[in-house]
């Protein structure tokens, strides 16, 4: 469970996922890599290190597979205090709002008229996203505080490489936004003949104007939109 916004424990049984997520994520804290990234993550709280966030795996709990419409992939969560909630680019409601976040919605009110959301609450959450089938994915699920990246390699990316096999694999066809070269080095693992892959600079400040794929002006957001809908159309499922 958490203890005031961060991870409290390394065990698995703590973190709630969809259902249909279950099996794929037993089978991972079974295996060598999943029993060597826990004892990792169990030392390093022994050692007294503040790790977030405090539900590493919500983004499995929030958007259960079959409901997966959009992938949007992150790298690590945001490692300062009360920041990371579970979700790729999320920050808990009231939480100001981290530069990367602030061009996402700059970006979705340019493309599709979307305003901001309210703040404090939302805020820069996006777990009503989650929850709607936009599957918000870092391919390293644990950060300690202050030290980006501290957990990468550590194993994590194991489990988050066969949520995006599962995806790939399944009967719904998916968009897929990959912002920045580390989101992109995951496109091996896509089937793009069937799943719309849409390509952009990371929302980062540093990247999102410049060339030769700049997020600001991309229009993801309506190209995913306008995909869906023909997609549904095209498959009777009007509303999927």
């Amino acid at each position: 469970m958490s203890a005031g916004g961060q991870l409290a424990a390394a065990d698995p049984a703590d973190w709630a996922v969809a259902p249909g997520w279950q099996p794929l994520v037993d089978a991972f804290f079974a295996s060598p890599v999943g029993v060597k990234l826990r004892g990792y993550l169990g030392e390093r709280l022994d050692a007294g290190a503040v790790i977030f966030p405090p539900q590493p795996l919500r983004a499995l709990e929030l958007t259960p597979p079959e409901d997966v419409r959009v992938v949007i992939l992150g790298q690590d969560p945001y490692h300062g205090r009360g920041q990371a909630e579970g979700l790729a680019f999320s920050v808990a409601p009231g939480v100001p709002l981290p530069p990367s976040l602030r061009n996402i919605f700059k970006e979705l009110q340019r493309d599709l008229g979307t305003p901001p959301p309210a703040f404090p609450n939302p805020g820069g959450s996006l777990a009503k996203w989650a929850t709607h089938g936009v599957l918000l994915l870092n391919t390293c699920l644990t950060v300690e505080e202050g030290q980006a990246a501290s957990h990468s390699g550590r194993g994590w990316e194991a489990l988050t490489d066969a949520v995006i096999r599962h995806v790939t694999e399944g009967e719904r066809p998916v968009v897929f936004m990959l912002w920045g070269a580390h989101a992109q080095s995951k496109r091996a693992l896509i089937d793009t003949n069937r799943h719309k892959i849409l390509l952009a600079n990371h929302p980062s400040p540093l990247s999102a104007l410049r060339p030769p794929l700049p997020f600001i002006g991309c229009g993801h957001f309506g190209q995913a939109r306008a995909w869906r809908e023909a997609e549904s159309w095209g498959s009777g499922q009007e509303g999927a």
